[in-house]
């Protein structure tokens, strides 16, 4: 059975919906994630009910099928190995990938893309740090924790970022937070969430608590 570009859209938000608050998703989660009012969400999740791809019942939410996250999951992966493409074949930064791998991700041929995964070296993370589901659709994880929590005399290595807005990259870019950067908490203030480090060893920054949340780090070994 194929499906359109809008029915895949939707699987891959219910899928990252169900990530962040559990299942199941509510009709009005679905709509903020794309995008649209909710009598057309109402339409579309009769069609992906009817088609097998989602659990549905109005008032009650809304669940993935086991062949609905299964589609959800492979659209991750490309999206995914196609933003390492991007980034490290033809030179774009993580802050331009986002919208052209949302393109190429609807790319069907399943002989591309495990070229592609070949060919790139079969990375485990994208370059927002986000992990690669492999071809049967499992994740490997890692042992992170957002920058907000770590504590006074901690040291760690960025790892990833929880939000992927263009702004925040290039913020981040700027300040020389980006993946692969050693820091050591020298101080959080309780003020205001901010959070004083020492970056790769020789400069000082003030981060703020909003930016702290949304940076992934893995904690060095003392």
């Amino acid at each position: 059975m194929s499906y359109t570009l809008a029915e895949e859209d939707y699987l891959k938000a219910i899928y990252k919906v169900a990530e962040r608050q559990g299942n199941p998703v509510s009709t009005s989660g679905i709509a903020e994630a794309v995008q649209n009012r909710a009598a057309s969400v109402t339409d579309m999740l009769k069609k992906l009910a009817e088609k097998g791809l989602i659990h549905y019942e109005r008032y009650r939410g809304v669940q993935l099928t086991r062949e609905g996250a299964r589609i959800a999951t492979q659209l991750i992966r490309k999206h995914r190995l196609w933003e390492v493409f991007l980034v490290e074949k033809l030179g774009f930064t993580w802050d331009e990938v986002h919208d052209i791998a949302e393109q190429l991700e609807h790319i069907r041929s399943e002989n591309l893309v495990e070229r592609l995964d070949h060919f790139l070296g079969h990375p485990r993370f994208d370059p927002h740090g986000d992990p690669i589901p492999d071809a049967s659709g499992a994740y490997r994880m890692r042992q992170q924790i957002l920058l907000s929590e770590l504590d006074p005399g901690q040291k760690g290595i960025i790892v990833g970022v929880k939000e992927h807005a263009p702004a925040f990259l290039r913020f981040l870019d700027q300040q020389g937070l980006t993946i692969g950067a050693t820091l050591k908490v020298i101080e959080r203030f309780a003020f205001d969430g901010s959070v004083q480090l020492v970056l790769n060893e020789d400069a000082t920054r003030l981060v703020s608590g909003k930016a702290a949340a949304f940076i992934y780090v893995q904690v060095a070994v003392q």
